[in-house]
């Protein structure tokens, strides 16, 4: 594989030149001032902090593959993101659910593979099928609502708006190339940025804000 391979992805890129999606680019600021929203908030409770570090790499990442747009770059945008759901399922098993912590690891363990099981099944799905990777975050998150909707209905509640809100931004990353004519060229990858920054906050934020017998 040629790591320095030039990908054109989305809709606003016109070319291999740096700065050919100036609007995908420049959004990814919407991850680091998410970050910097969180971490003071967080501040002393080492899962909290450690989310809101990925969520600024996140930034970093993807704004080096809508600038870069190499293959290599590529893994820096993704690899963060899988890092984020990886703890936060970890998080949310020990921490909602109150199981053990080689309970939680396992569920961590399993996730990317039931997702990448479900992944070519979802790829069929009608616009969301260029998403299908993603696709299994939100309903892993509207499970744990379930779960949590008697014993901790304010943190339900929570997830719940954040599985929405992912939806939502999925929807805008899907619907980037069927819109690019729509757009003149814009695309509607962006707003995947700008509500994706917004939803990963809000989940370290229901994090935060869900009562637990001692912070980790």
């Amino acid at each position: 594989m040629n790591w320095n391979e030039s990908i054109d992805a989305y809709c606003e890129r016109l070319g291999p030149a740096f700065w050919s999606e100036p609007v995908n680019a420049l959004t990814n600021l919407a991850f680091i001032l998410a970050a910097l929203w969180a971490w003071p908030r967080v501040r002393g409770r080492t899962t909290g902090q450690v989310l809101a570090a990925i969520l600024f790499v996140i930034g970093i990442g993807s704004g080096l593959f809508h600038t870069l747009a190499t293959a290599w770059a590529g893994l820096a945008d993704t690899l963060p993101i899988l890092a984020f759901i990886e703890v936060y399922i970890f998080a949310a098993t020990r921490d909602f659910l109150h199981r053990p912590r080689w309970q939680s690891g396992l569920v961590t363990l399993a996730f990317p593979l039931v997702a990448g099981a479900m992944a070519p099944m979802l790829a069929g799905l009608p616009l969301y099928g260029v998403s299908a990777g993603y696709l299994p975050v939100p309903l892993m998150i509207a499970a744990y609502a379930l779960l949590l909707a008697r014993r901790a209905p304010a943190t339900a509640r929570g997830l719940g708006i954040g599985a929405a809100l992912l939806m939502l931004s999925l929807t805008f990353r899907s619907l980037d190339m069927p819109l690019c004519g729509a757009t003149h060229g814009l695309g509607t990858h962006f707003l995947w940025h700008i509500l994706n920054a917004i939803m990963l906050a809000w989940m370290i934020e229901v994090w935060r804000r869900h009562p637990r017998r001692a912070w980790a």
